[in-house]
């Protein structure tokens, strides 16, 4: 069950298959590179873990894990679980604030990061009273500790992993708190291999494939899926600003067959494809998740790709992933008109291997399943979700956890998503928004995806946000708007008003600076908003 071994495993039946290779530096010639094999990859990181094993860390030992994307955060990550330690994961956008508190909730006893991880630790005092030892990747300055050089060059001989169990916790990935506190969501062992298991099965990946995974996590999962990972020389924090043409260069340069990205990325790549008349006939598949994907992204896509290819827009969680996924040419057409009707966004059917149910809105905790009730077909309410990859419990949240979770009589534990949907007689799943976002008016409530689709068809409109002002009961609605650049804002309003005036909707502002989540720069911030409309 260890994850570990996905890669022990390529390395024995693709020994010299790339694992990696990480572009450094463009010239006329092409990019100039690094390249590592599986058997270089799993060698490495077998030394780091008997390096980590002599510092003392060991089976169920936390270590908070701040290095970016590079051949040390894929060696360094999976040499942590060889030494059946427990990495943390906190994203560093989410503010200094809430990574001090999501580090001091998680307590590492380790702390491992690059030099300027270092340095904000000391400065900011991250893990003060916790962290025991030290581990740095790059220069150590002023203080002690271990040096990832000196851990690459451990002997292996007698180093033994311990053996773990599908239980066994296996990292703690905290939650972006796009709307609400980041959470740190516990991973054991079965959940990776679950998660390795779907993907590769939902999305038909092959050994050999070639991957630009341009968000850090999903890229963890290419040396189990036997692909190489092409690791793009950008800001990960900042999805939006990428430079499109790099991509571009190095999709052809490295034959790239998959590609990961999040909508906000994808809305910047398309334009640049569809401005210079660009196709990529290699791409095999295209996925872009963590918040919806536009319509107008999906059909920019298509015009690029082969008629063999597609994007496909995965649904989950932290919590779960992936519950449910679609195509885009399946999304595109009438689904796509629902969208615009009003109805929500499409999300597809939920994966062979999972359970879901949509459950009458509730904002209290629901101990049994068996107690939630079920909504009628075509209905709104709460989806929640039963599965191999569906998580247990929040670490040191119990009240967050009685929130989120339901088990049923079978002693199986059900995810409530925190999302409100609905469920067509083809037993598609519909995204209708946040229950944290609904508006409750005096009237009625209403549901952010469900009014801001109409307003995203109106053409020089880029994005837009539904926002309740005031105590929930008596919230007074108000949609914001972002056009697109250079757009007539005075027949948008009119048209926008047309659209809305029947949900009693009448407030409509402009707004040119949309707060977003950092890991995707995608999920608007809705809270904010409307924080900002009531100043």
């Amino acid at each position: 069950m260890n994850i570990a071994q996905a890669l022990v495993q390529q390395a024995t039946t693709q020994p010299d298959g790339l694992a990696l290779i990480i572009p450094q530096k463009r010239t006329r010639q092409g990019w100039q590179d690094r390249r590592y094999t599986y058997r270089e990859l799993d060698g490495l990181s077998n030394r780091l873990a008997a390096g980590l094993a002599a510092e003392g860390v060991g089976p169920g030992t936390r270590v908070a894990f701040m290095v970016p994307p590079s051949l040390e955060f894929f060696a360094l990550f999976f040499a942590l679980f060889k030494a059946g330690a427990i990495p943390v994961l906190v994203d560093p956008g989410i503010g200094i604030k809430s990574l001090k508190t999501c580090l001091g909730e998680a307590r590492p006893e380790v702390f491992l990061g690059v030099s300027k991880a270092h340095l904000a630790r000391l400065v900011l005092g991250w893990g003060r009273g916790h962290v025991q030892r030290l581990i740095t990747v790059g220069p150590r300055l002023f203080w002690r500790g271990a040096r990832y050089g000196d851990l690459a060059a451990t002997a292996t001989a007698g180093f033994q992993g311990p053996e773990v169990q599908p239980d066994d916790p296996a990292a703690i990935l905290f939650t972006s708190g796009s709307t609400g506190i980041p959470k740190g969501v516990v991973y054991r062992q079965r959940h990776f291999a679950a998660q390795v298991d779907l993907i590769r099965d939902s999305y038909q990946i092959k050994p050999g494939e070639v991957d630009l995974p341009t968000f850090p996590p999903f890229a963890l999962f290419d040396p189990a899926l036997g692909m190489t990972t092409v690791i793009p020389p950008m800001d990960f924090t900042r999805p939006a600003r990428v430079d499109p043409a790099m991509l571009v260069s190095l999709i052809k340069e490295y034959s790239v067959t998959n590609l990961f990205g999040s909508p906000a990325l994808m809305n910047t790549l398309t334009r640049h494809l569809e401005a210079e008349k660009i196709r990529l006939p290699g791409l095999k598949r295209v996925l872009s998740a963590g918040a919806p994907v536009h319509a107008r992204v999906i059909d920019r896509i298509h015009r690029a790709l082969g008629d063999h290819a597609d994007i496909h827009t995965p649904y989950g969680a932290t919590e779960c992933l992936p519950v449910a996924t679609i195509s885009g040419r399946e999304l595109s057409g009438g689904l796509s008109a629902g969208n615009r009707a009003g109805k929500g966004i499409c999300v597809g059917r939920s994966l062979t291997a999972n359970q879901v149910r949509v459950i009458a809105i509730c904002d209290r905790a629901i101990d049994l399943a068996e107690q939630a009730v079920d909504v009628a077909p075509g209905e709104i309410g709460e989806i929640c979700v039963q599965g191999p990859t569906v998580t247990d419990a929040y670490w040191e949240r119990e009240r967050q956890t009685r929130d989120a979770k339901m088990t049923d009589a079978q002693g199986e534990v059900w995810h409530r998503m925190g999302d409100l949907g609905w469920q067509d007689e083809q037993g598609r799943l519909w995204f209708c928004g946040r229950k944290s976002e609904r508006v409750r008016t005096a009237e009625g409530e209403l549901y952010t995806e469900c009014v801001e689709g109409p307003v995203n068809a109106v053409d020089g409109v880029y994005r837009s946000a539904l926002v309740g002002l005031g105590e929930p009961g008596h919230q007074r609605p108000a949609v914001v708007i972002e056009p697109e650049s250079g757009a007539d804002c005075s027949r948008i309003r009119a048209e926008v008003s047309a659209l809305i005036a029947r949900l009693g909707i009448q407030r409509i502002e402009f707004s040119s600076d949309f707060p977003v989540d950092i890991r995707h720069n995608a999920k608007i911030r809705r809270q904010e908003l409307a924080a900002r409309l009531a100043d």
